[in-house]
Formats: structure tokens, C-alpha cells, sequence
């Protein structure tokens, strides 16, 4: 029984009473998630307030998805989650908000317009490889990676016309 899709608002930042209704789950069960799988993760605000990014609404949804509807346990839930990271899976069950009819402005084409694919290595490195050929450690190259993603994020979001 598969849910129905989801459209998630184009905001930056999410309260977690926004997050349990686009998800469908109480706050006591997203905040359990949050213990139990390390890619749910919102920041604290000033007050102290969990505040989600895209990414993890995208991430609450897709956990959802595996424990309600493929029935995977909480443990199986995690590694096939650790298994599409490393694949580099784009969670596929959020959908963009429809676009508005309003004017738009036209964008010029700048710089940083091309298309830049986020992949990993051809090659499969040791942990120690990798440190030797990048310089960096499998922890930093994975929050490089993650870094990289959210800046192409970003990116997508400015290059969307201004909502009234």
C-alpha cells in the first residue's frame, strides 16, 4: 500500500509540528527516528527549536516508506538507507510543489549554470587510499560529498522564480 506523494513547501527550514504532518507520524516517533538513524539530523535553533532542511523531510519520508510500507525493521530500515547513500540514491517518493502561474523573471545564464554531477570514485579505495590520494579521510570525503549536495541544492532553489 504505497503513499500517496507528497509535496513539500519551498522553504528552507522546517518546525517539527510541519514535519510530522507532512510525514503523517507524531513528534514522540520523528524524534525516536532522529536516535536511530544518523541521516535524520535537524539543527537547533537559537531557542533550542529543531528546525528540518528539505533533506530531512525528504529523509523522514523515505524511512516512513521503508518501516510502514516495505515492512523492514528498524535495523533493515537502516541498512538498506546506509546502502542507498552509498549508492548515491536520490530519494524518489517527494515531489517538487507545482509551479505557480505568475510572471517570471528571466534568468541569465552565468558561470555556474553547467550541470555538476555528484559521484563517487571509479575506483573503490581503502579508507587508507583514499586518505592518500585526497588528502582527506573517508569521514571528511563524506561530508564533502554531503556539503556538495546541499550547495547543489541550494543552487536549484535560487535558479526557481520567486514565489508571491
Amino acid at each position: 500500500m504505497a503513499q500517496p506523494a507528497v509535496v513539500i513547501p519551498e522553504k528552507i527550514y522546517f518546525k517539527i509540528g510541519e514535519v510530522c504532518d507532512l510525514v503523517g507520524v507524531q513528534t514522540h516517533v520523528l524524534r525516536y527516528w532522529e536516535t536511530e538513524f544518523p541521516t535524520l539530523s535537524p539543527q537547533k535553533n537559537r531557542s533550542g527549536q529543531r528546525t528540518y532542511r528539505r533533506r530531512d523531510v525528504e529523509m523522514a519520508l523515505r524511512i516512513k516508506e521503508l518501516l510502514y510500507d516495505e515492512m523492514f525493521t528498524i535495523a533493515g530500515a537502516k541498512k538498506k538507507l546506509q546502502a542507498e547513500t552509498r549508492e548515491g540514491t536520490k530519494l524518489k517518493i517527494v515531489h517538487p510543489e507545482p509551479p505557480r502561474e505568475e510572471r517570471v523573471r528571466p534568468v541569465e545564464p552565468s558561470l555556474f549554470d553547467e550541470d555538476i554531477e555528484i559521484e563517487d570514485d571509479a575506483i573503490e579505495l581503502s579508507d587508507d587510499d583514499r586518505e592518500t590520494a585526497s588528502g582527506l579521510s573517508h569521514d571528511q570525503h563524506d561530508a564533502m560529498k554531503a556539503l556538495a549536495a546541499q550547495l547543489l541544492e541550494l543552487r536549484e532553489m535560487l535558479r526557481r522564480p520567486p514565489s508571491a
